[in-house]
């Protein structure tokens, strides 16, 4: 696994590890450089992470890589000179998934590796941004309106629809099997054509059932990315803001 570490040139208020996007099967910690640069000019560190990827590494191999990743920032936040007071986690599209089931469930995925023996993956926040909140609903959708690269894209990272249910963000928290709720905040587009944004409306309704505390922006017309495709259109810039005043609290 590697990482990159954007570090603020002042005092750090948060750290966040951050889950990069591309459906399971492509991109890396670089992607989402504009989210990680405006945070870290803002007193939020960014751990992005690089995980294994289908479909040479199917599920859950990125959840377990995920966790890990938790974990090792928590071991050696001190060590790289980094002593937030909150530390976080945000996600994107796939990534907002594979966040969300160790934000979720952070004992689920226990790493082996004795250096890590005493820091759980617990989040005090999460920031989800147009998230893959049920990845079986998203397949049936993109099955429906055949989206062929989406389709493909499951079929690389997951073995079957039973799979998408157990590794669902939205079917956890309607089964009840989420032990931890941190706060968390969802950006979502209304013209998505990745995902269905009604199904954040979902998610958050569930969430704030089970007790959760949730708050969630939607921008109107915007698509999926939309930060990264155009990240100084007005609410690109909006998005950022709200992020980075979400973190600070």
């Amino acid at each position: 696994m590697l990482g990159r570490l954007y570090r603020p040139a002042g005092e750090v208020h948060a750290l966040v590890v951050e889950v990069h996007g591309g459906a399971w099967v492509m991109n890396d910690r670089t992607a989402n450089a504009v989210i990680h640069e405006y945070l870290a000019s803002r007193g939020i560190a960014v751990f992005a992470l690089d995980f294994r990827l289908a479909p040479k590494h199917r599920y859950p191999a990125s959840i377990e890589d995920v966790n890990f990743g938790i974990r090792w920032m928590k071991a050696n936040a001190a060590r790289l000179g980094l002593r937030p007071r909150l530390f976080g986690g945000l996600g994107t599209s796939s990534g907002g998934q594979q966040l969300l089931l160790n934000a979720l469930v952070p004992e689920r995925h226990a790493v082996a590796d004795p250096a890590l023996a005493g820091f759980d993956a617990k989040l005090d926040f999460v920031v989800a941004c147009w998230p893959i909140l049920d990845p079986l609903a998203r397949y049936r959708m993109a099955r429906a309106k055949g989206l062929k690269n989406l389709v493909d894209a499951h079929h690389a990272f997951w073995p079957n629809e039973a799979a998408m249910a157990q590794g669902n963000p939205y079917l956890l928290l309607d089964r009840g099997e989420a032990t931890y709720k941190p706060r968390m905040l969802v950006l979502q587009g209304t013209a998505d054509e990745n995902v269905e944004h009604e199904r954040a409306d979902a998610f958050a309704e569930r969430y704030r059932a089970s007790g959760g505390e949730i708050e969630l922006v939607k921008f109107l017309g915007e698509p999926h990315t939309f930060i990264i495709k155009n990240p100084t259109s007005e609410n690109s810039t909006a998005a950022l803001a709200k992020i980075a005043s979400y973190i600070h609290g």
